[in-house]
């Protein structure tokens, strides 16, 4: 029986709608299987490890070789949440990956940082006229200082957290280990003589790596109780071996009485944690 035209008509259409469902499917099929595909990185030296979390404390999941493709799923920190070809999943240090992700941060919420309390354990740091350790006080504020970075998502490591001795070479390699975006290093000052120097400065080492952060964190204690003596170049292990911004800040001289009076404050600490925090967030506005 022939069709009518209409019924001719109407077949046409219908075979034509399903073509073009037909390619419009495989169109969503290319495009899909395109996005992953420039999704993907590659591992760029001879071994990395996938990791738990988006950091070197967590727990391995396994090694994976150079070449070895990943899908990224996400990104926390310098760290990717990726899919393996075995289907693995995990976290990977996105500074062994090709293309790297970004190395800029805008944020604290996105930084990596490293805080270093002066001295600890066999090591007292300098003493006040009364005979407190200069490792007490380091240790206090930068605590302090890693407790208000962390309630804004930040991660932060502590090179120590209790008062035990770290070498001098280990404090920069935890900064180069784990790409920090920030050292700091916390100290209070000593002169020759007691009492015959007051107030705190900040330094660098590398001038082009460091000085903006360095200008960022010293720029917000000029209105705290003690003189700000300003930004100065200092030839100090734990800044002048590390490979990204690092700057040493001496916030008081521990033997003379009037600036202890306020390292021993915990007013003051607060005052200090709070500017150094304000800094470190306008150093990253500013990226």
């Amino acid at each position: 029986m022939r069709r009518s035209k209409k019924q001719h008509s109407s077949f046409k259409f219908t075979n034509l709608a399903i073509l073009i469902l037909i390619i419009a499917a495989l169109m969503g099929i290319i495009i899909s299987r395109t996005f992953v595909y420039f999704k993907q990185v590659k591992v760029n030296v001879n071994q990395t490890t996938l990791r738990k979390g988006p950091g070197v404390e967590y727990q391995k999941i396994k090694q994976l070789k150079h070449g070895s493709r990943l899908t990224v799923i996400r990104s926390k920190y310098h760290w990717y949440y990726v899919r393996t070809s075995q289907n693995n999943f995990g976290w990977v240090a996105n500074w062994n990956l090709q293309p790297q992700g970004s190395k800029k941060v805008h944020h604290l919420s996105d930084a990596t940082i490293v805080l270093d309390p002066g001295h600890g354990g066999s090591d007292s740091g300098a003493l006040s006229s009364n005979g407190k350790m200069e490792k007490t006080y380091t240790l206090k504020l930068a605590k302090d200082v890693a407790r208000r970075l962390r309630s804004r998502g930040t991660k932060v490591y502590l090179t120590r957290s209790s008062d035990h001795f770290v070498s001098l070479a280990a404090r920069p390699a935890l900064s180069n280990q784990v790409h920090a975006d920030a050292f700091i290093s916390f100290h209070f000052d000593s002169s020759p003589i007691e009492n015959s120097a007051s107030g705190v400065t900040t330094y660098y080492y590398h001038r082009q790596l460091s000085y903006r952060l360095a200008s960022s964190i010293n720029h917000r204690f000029n209105n705290i109780s003690l003189e700000n003596r300003g930004i100065e170049f200092g030839n100090f292990e734990v800044i002048r071996d590390n490979d990204f911004p690092a700057i040493l800040l001496e916030m008081g001289y521990i033997n003379t009485d009037r600036d202890f009076q306020q390292i021993n404050n915990a007013h003051y600490r607060t005052t200090v944690a709070k500017d150094v925090v304000a800094g470190l967030s306008k150093y990253f506005d500013g990226n």
